[in-house]
């Protein structure tokens, strides 16, 4: 596993700078390979896109297996490190928490997401979320690889909690998982500048947000001190909008215009996938 170890090392240096990371999120094998040949220097993995591809709603519908058979396909089709989002590590417990770590590092990523919330989409209390952080950095380290740990808290993502508290309730839990052992906190949906500014301040960590429509470009979140940008799956859901406004066109018009919008030519997937 020396190739997994130093790849770990690759990704955890990348967060330390000097520049911001920026991960685009990949679904499949081929918007993997796709990511990589753009020049990035990880791959992030998307838990939605890949359930949609495996024909599941978001949210843990998918299982621990299917999720981490799709992970072991992405790291096996590019080079550079990969983190895996596995949303809630499927089980609330720590031994739950501790088995998906497992299969992340016997899946090939380096690194991995841990969400904070239940299957209602609540949040987790603290701390069970940084019994559940310690169990997989436990894990990881029994397996003798550095995975790199990104902790995600949903403060501004569940209904339970007030829009005023979430940043609170952001900076207490994410410095309670960087206490825990993970590297880098991950706080998505939060779009405005003082409160990103304020939690990059706060957190005792790298921070890392989502790129949304509406949120601040990469270069001004840099500027914030935010250490790393994903964008979920936001590629995926793009990417399929763009299948249906080719299917409309072809029912409606019987035309193929939005068949040429920015599609790769047969020559050149065939490249990428050789």
């Amino acid at each position: 596993m020396p190739a997994l170890r130093e790849k770990a090392e690759i990704l955890r240096k990348l967060h330390a700078g000097p520049r911001i990371l920026v991960l685009t999120n990949a679904w499949d094998a081929a918007s993997a390979r796709v990511i990589q040949a753009a020049g990035f220097p990880a791959v992030a993995t998307s838990s939605a896109g890949i359930a949609y591809v495996l024909g599941y709603p978001d949210g843990q519908r998918i299982s621990r297996a299917e999720m981490l058979d799709m992970v072991r396909r992405i790291a096996a089709s590019v080079d550079v490190p990969v983190s895996a989002d596995v949303e809630a590590g499927y089980g609330t417990t720590a031994d739950a928490a501790a088995e998906t770590a497992r299969g992340v590092v016997a899946a090939g990523a380096a690194g991995m997401n841990l969400e904070d919330v239940d299957d209602r989409g609540e949040l987790l209390p603290v701390d069970r979320q940084v019994e559940r952080l310690r169990a997989v950095r436990a894990a990881a380290d029994a397996l003798g690889v550095p995975l790199v740990v990104n902790a995600r808290t949903d403060t501004f993502g569940v209904p339970s909690l007030a829009p005023s508290d979430a940043p609170d309730e952001a900076v207490r839990r994410a410095n309670a998982y960087l206490a825990a052992g993970a590297d880098c906190a991950f706080v998505p949906f939060v779009r405005d500048r003082d409160a990103i500014a304020r939690l990059a301040r706060d957190v005792a960590g790298p921070l890392n947000v989502l790129g949304l429509p509406g949120a601040p470009p990469v270069a001004e979140l840099e500027k914030l001190g935010v250490r790393r940008v994903t964008v979920g799956s936001g590629v995926a859901r793009a990417a399929y909008g763009l299948a249906r406004r080719i299917a409309l066109e072809l029912r409606d018009a019987g035309t193929y215009g939005a068949l040429g919008e920015g599609a790769l030519s047969y020559a050149e997937m065939q490249a990428l996938m050789s």
